[in-house]
């Protein structure tokens, strides 16, 4: 593409007021493209990530001093089309991305923020925040050890697929937590040792007949019961990691993430002497690009799944153009999908 027939102006899926109902609160607006810096690159996106926190961005939780337009979006995958003055990137290349913003159909971006890869396999989208958040969580938070016991919970979606596998490679018994029985079929296929249903059956009772010394490491996203049977059934010395709280997103006062939990959290903490740590990616930047070397080598070896899901299967999708964001969004929180969601521009 040159010059001549590179766009003036790009797409963009923004937050237009702030709020926790995202098809109400977005739109589609079109805004100039910037003027490339030196080491800027601009990106034709091909495909952008769905994340649970992308209600969370929209909402300002993240920021509660951001002002409407927000633009939304955390991460893509496209083809460079033009470079500044002082970039050693060639048009061309394929690049993943995690920015602010991404929901576009063109980004500008700082060279040193493109991340080099073979070609565009959407699964490698799935590297960036679901995997990147699995594989630095547990590494940092979660001391796996041969033989301990990890529950994940969420263990279908976009980064609980990558703990499950994970969690496995370090020589853990894992147990993850599901909405249905397709869902089930899918965690026994990447390893899953005791893939629970939760619509067929109650978690806190599974752990406390079938795990009785209690869970070792708990790899948390969704809060409220399943936030609490995992806390009550910690082992002594057990870690649990807060990565986020699904539940209670799209809900409650915008500024806030409501907590139903009917525990005494400390209490039941104290008497294991057990940890509840939060876990922020972004807290973690200087970790990044070691552990997407990693996840990187052992997805070329075969030993890591990357499942996606576009939408394929359900009345809205497949997943296709900027205006399907909304959609993919809304599917998310509709607890069907299996592996990251991914959106086709």
């Amino acid at each position: 593409m040159t010059d001549q027939n590179l766009p003036k102006t790009l797409r963009q899926l923004v937050a237009k007021t702030l709020g926790t109902h995202f098809r109400e609160v977005t739109e589609i607006i079109e805004v100039p493209i910037p003027s490339l810096g030196a080491k800027e690159l601009l990106i034709k996106n091909k495909y952008v990530g769905i994340n649970a926190s992308d209600i969370n961005c929209s909402s300002g939780r993240y920021d509660p001093t951001a002002k409407p337009p927000v633009p939304l979006g955390f991460e893509g995958l496209g083809e460079v089309v033009a470079v500044g003055s002082g970039s050693n990137t060639k048009v061309g290349q394929t690049v993943i991305y995690s920015k602010f913003g991404a929901f576009c159909d063109y980004i500008v971006l700082e060279e040193s923020k493109a991340v080099p890869i073979p070609n565009s396999d959407p699964a490698f989208l799935t590297l960036l925040v679901s995997g990147l958040t699995a594989s630095i969580a547990l590494e940092k938070e979660a001391d796996l050890t041969q033989g301990k016991t990890v529950l994940v919970t969420a263990a279908a979606g976009g980064t609980g697929q990558f703990a499950v596998q994970l969690s496995k490679l370090a020589g853990c018994h894992v147990i993850g937590t599901c909405s249905s029985d397709e869902k089930v079929e899918f965690l026994k296929s990447i390893g899953c040792d005791r893939a629970v249903n939760y619509n067929k059956e109650k978690l806190d009772d599974v752990l406390v007949k079938e795990y009785p010394k209690g869970v070792d490491v708990v790899y948390e996203s969704i809060g409220n019961e399943i936030l609490d049977a995992a806390t009550k059934n910690l082992a002594v010395n057990g870690r649990l990691i807060i990565i986020g709280s699904i539940s209670n997103y799209d809900t409650g006062n915008p500024t806030d993430i409501p907590s139903q939990s009917k525990l005494n959290i400390p209490l039941v903490l104290l008497r294991k002497s057990a940890s509840m740590r939060g876990f922020y990616l972004l807290h973690y930047a200087t970790d990044i690009p070691r552990h997407l070397a990693q996840l990187t080598k052992l997805f070329s070896e075969g030993k890591l799944r990357m499942n996606v899901d576009n939408g394929a299967g359900v009345p809205t999708g497949p997943f296709v153009g900027l205006e399907k964001v909304v959609d993919a969004v809304e599917y998310m929180y509709s607890k069907k999908n299996i592996g990251k969601i991914v959106v086709s521009l």
